[in-house]
């Protein structure tokens, strides 16, 4: 359309070297034939809530760079979190840690035995000794992969109900494979990679299910969150203010599948509530 209605000088005077890089790659003209052009995903948008120190709801931990959910944390631009990392790391943190701790700068080795210690020790060695021992027939990789197809052709950046359902299904059923016949090689108490990418991949299948999941529940189209049932004739994302003007915190309860759904309203103050156009 904007060959069209600019006419392809002007185009190739401007995005010359593009079009030019793109024919040697694909050995297609550009100007003749549409560009393939395919998104991909960076990052997941959101993140933790901080303070304006950065510390998070949990006394004394501390949230920066792309993790937390400030200027640019967390969200789709590579460039974009690193500035968000190099402000919180370099103007930040090192002011706003130092200031918490300077009333306990004295303070002793913190005792571990109590019951609380115990208790989450007990938790991780459990865990790890019950990847190590289900000794299966699939590497954890294998189950990597498998989720990573799921999401990416049915919880990607465009999504419907007929896909989501089918992912939540689809993933609920992996990862109760992932705790029959994943094999984890090594031992506990040495370095292990694959253990470690194991305990990693086992969170992924409970938290790629929470996204389908979340992903059904939001019946609208909002931000990198596109519904195609949901969206203008003109193919544009449909947003309901009227239902959805939140943030959906979901508390896990021991399964994806039981995961309560808490509603953090979005208050707008200085800024009106409207939709973006670019027409």
């Amino acid at each position: 359309n904007t060959i069209r209605e600019l006419g392809e000088e002007i185009v190739e005077a401007k995005y010359g070297n593009l079009f030019q890089m793109y024919e040697k790659i694909v050995d297609e003209n550009p100007y003749k034939t549409p560009m393939m052009i395919y998104p991909a995903v960076h990052y997941t948008m959101g993140g933790l809530w901080v303070d304006y120190n950065l510390m998070t709801t949990i006394p004394g931990c501390y949230s920066a760079g792309e993790a937390n959910f400030s200027d640019h944390g967390a969200n789709r631009l590579g460039a974009s979190a690193l500035m968000q990392g190099l402000a919180d790391g370099y103007f930040v943190l090192p002011y706003t840690i130092g200031d918490y701790l300077a009333d306990d700068i004295r303070t002793g080795p913190i005792p571990t035995d109590s019951a609380e210690f115990d208790e989450a020790e007990k938790a991780v060695n459990d865990k790890l000794n019950r990847l190590l021992a289900i000794k299966g027939e699939n590497t954890v990789d294998y189950y990597h992969k498998k989720l990573g197809k799921i999401m990416w052709d049915k919880c990607g950046m465009s999504r419907n109900e007929k896909g989501l359902k089918e992912a939540i299904k689809e993933i609920a059923e992996l990862r109760e494979d992932f705790w029959k016949n994943v094999r984890v090689p090594g031992e506990a108490n040495a370095k292990n990679q694959e253990l470690e990418k194991a305990g990693r991949v086992a969170d992924f299948l409970e938290i790629g299910e929470l996204f389908a999941m979340d992903a059904l529940d939001r019946k609208e189209s909002c931000g990198g969150h596109f519904r195609e049932e949901y969206q203008t004739p003109e193919g544009e994302a449909l947003r309901d203010d009227e239902n959805y003007r939140y943030v959906s915190a979901w508390e896990f309860k021991g399964d994806p599948k039981n995961a309560k759904l808490h509603k953090e309203e979005l208050i707008f103050d200085n800024v009106e509530l409207k939709t973006r156009s670019y027409k």
